[in-house]
């Protein structure tokens, strides 16, 4: 029987006469790889912002490893292992690639250190740096500033500074977006293997409906801030809720 990592109740936030999370009820099971889908406005990213502390819910809660953390700040909840990139990659583009990795392990550890000290690092933290570099297929372009990457690989570098926060629960937001077609399966394939085999439980929320059916053998679609349908990639595609509402005109 698998165990819910995070789970909210009756979770609910509106914004003026908008109910952009209608009293949602979401489960995520320790080392699922599941997709949130829904077109714009459906409540996705108000639903993770709720979750990750960015805002706080008007009512409901939110459980994490059976303890409420509904009004957990956000720099606590990432000290108990959730994490999120961003679909607008929030990077240091003068900094290495090695440097973006090192400051998130300095900001895991809870230390403090000034930028130009960074070329100083001890031994460990650069050598945990290099690792996570390199799972990211990064190693090579380590000491490039971070502006110099490609869209592709700000996307994997983005990932890997959530993921050098050791995250029991990382949220992906559009991690394929902004990037060309044939770009899209090898940055997946190596994010889905990264997290499979680092044991880490993620919710990947994208518009890309190949990258969902292929990578993500659990799909929860949102519509008009309510859950609308959760289950496999063949129930979803299947549901005519789901059909009429996102898949038919695409999820914009």
């Amino acid at each position: 029987m698998s165990v819910d990592l995070l789970k909210t109740t009756q979770l609910t936030k509106s914004f003026g006469d908008t109910h952009a999370v209608d009293h949602v009820d979401f489960a995520v099971a320790a080392g699922e790889v599941l997709a949130l889908i829904g077109s714009n406005g459906a409540g996705k990213t108000t639903l993770i912002n709720l979750i990750s502390g960015l805002i706080a819910p008007d009512s409901g809660r939110v459980d994490f490893q059976g303890t409420d953390i509904t009004r957990v700040s956000t720099h606590r909840k990432i000290g108990l292992g959730i994490a999120r990139s961003f679909q607008l990659v929030n990077l240091f583009d003068q900094l290495s690639v090695q440097d973006n990795v090192t400051l998130a392990i300095f900001s895991r550890e809870g230390r403090t250190r000034r930028l130009f000290s960074l070329a100083d690092a001890d031994t460990a933290v650069r050598d945990e740096g290099a690792a996570v570099l390199k799972q990211f297929g990064l190693d090579g372009r380590a000491g490039e500033p971070a502006g110099g990457l490609s869209q592709g690989e700000r996307k994997l570098l983005d990932v890997a500074v959530a993921y050098a926060l050791r995250p029991k629960l990382l949220f992906l937001d559009e991690p394929t977006s902004g990037v060309s077609t044939r770009e899209k399966a090898p940055i997946m394939d190596i994010i889905t293997q990264v997290v499979r085999s680092g044991g880490i439980t993620a919710v990947i929320v994208e518009h890309d409906m190949d990258v969902v059916f292929t990578y993500c053998p659990r799909i929860v679609a949102m519509h008009q801030g309510t859950i609308l349908a959760d289950g496999t990639p063949e129930q979803i595609r299947s549901n005519p809720q789901v059909t009429a509402n996102m898949l038919g005109t695409g999820t914009g």
